[in-house]
This record gives structure tokens, sequence and C-alpha cells, in this order.
């Protein structure tokens, strides 16, 4: 008599086991699952599928919108930079054209020239030193050699020594650079 309770036909003995927030019994998920026929599960296949690619355009729209801004503030940020790398660099040149008003107004009533040519290299010195400050430098005259990256040849003139051919004679204007870039070419006499 205890095996014929024990058999799974009973209704008595079959355990049921409730979900504690949906109420339902695993025997009734189970039994619903079995009932829908095979059009059901793919029609919400389709449905998650449709959700999950909303999902994702929304997603991807965020994305181009926030990659948009990034790209504005940035052109925004560089250019900005570049306006006021330009107003410092400005800025550090008005003592030095104070520097020119102060020696003008002096020279008025000044008859010793040697005066004038001192101060003139004062303030030539100190423009000098703003410019080397702010990676400016000039070309080095001593430099011989021609070079088409740094020099520009205005005038050649033939020279007898073979030596002396190709080399640089002598500099018309002096060339800078800034940093490891020509500012500008010195412009020079090449023998040939």
């Amino acid at each position: 008599m205890d095996k014929e309770k024990n058999t799974p036909e009973d209704p008595k003995d079959e355990e049921t086991v409730v979900m504690p927030d949906e109420g339902v019994t695993v025997a009734d998920d189970l039994e619903e699952e079995m009932n829908e026929t095979g059009e059901d599960v793919a029609q919400r296949k389709i449905e998650e599928l449709e959700a999950s690619l909303e999902k994702e355009k929304k997603e991807y729209l965020f994305l181009m919108a926030e990659f948009d801004n990034f790209r504005k503030r940035t052109i925004k940020e560089k250019s900005e930079l570049i306006k006021n790398a330009a107003e410092a660099v400005l800025k550090g040149l008005l003592p030095i054209v104070d520097d020119f008003e102060r020696g003008l107004n002096a020279t008025e009533n000044v008859e010793d020239p040697a005066a004038v040519r001192e101060g003139m290299e004062l303030i030539y010195q100190k423009l000098v030193k703003y410019l080397e400050k702010n990676g400016v430098k000039a070309i080095d005259p001593e430099d011989r050699e021609f070079d088409t990256n740094r020099h520009e040849a205005i005038s050649a003139v033939p020279v007898q020594d073979e030596a002396q051919k190709g080399k640089i004679l002598d500099t018309v204007e002096k060339g800078y650079m800034l940093n490891d870039k020509v500012l500008r070419h010195a412009k020079v006499v090449v023998g040939q």
C-alpha cells in the first residue's frame, strides 16, 4: 500500500513550487510554455529582437550626438587656444614697444649719437631675448653651407676658388626658426 501512495499518478503527492513574487507555480509555467504554438514563440522572438534593435538605435543616436558635441567643443577649444596664444605673444611685446617710445622721447634733445645707439642696442637685446624665450632663433649666419630648407638664394656670384662654389658668401637678410621649423628663410648670396 505504501508503494501505491508514492506513484506519480497520485495527485496528492505531486509537489508544487510557488514563486514568491509571481504567485505562479512552476507546473503552471511549464504547462503554459508547452501550450504555445511555434507561431507564438516566433512572434515573441520577433518582438524581443525589435525591442533590442530599437534600444540599439537609441544608443547609436545618443553616441552620434555626443560625438558631434565633442567635435564642436574641440574645435572651439582649439580656436580659443590659438587666439589666446597670439594674445600672450603680443602682450609680451608691449613692454618692448614702451621701451621704444621712451627711447624716442629721450632722443629728441640728445646730440650724442653713442647714447642713442646704446639705448637702441638695449632694446634690441631685450627683443631678441624675448623671441628666444618663445622659441624663435636666428639661423646661424656663420653657417656657410647653402641649404635650400633654410636659405633662399637671391643672387649667385661667380667665384674663382672652387671651394667657394655652392657656399654662402653674404647674408642679405637673416632667417629665423620657430623651434625646429623655418619661420623665415635667410636671404643669401651664393658662390657659383
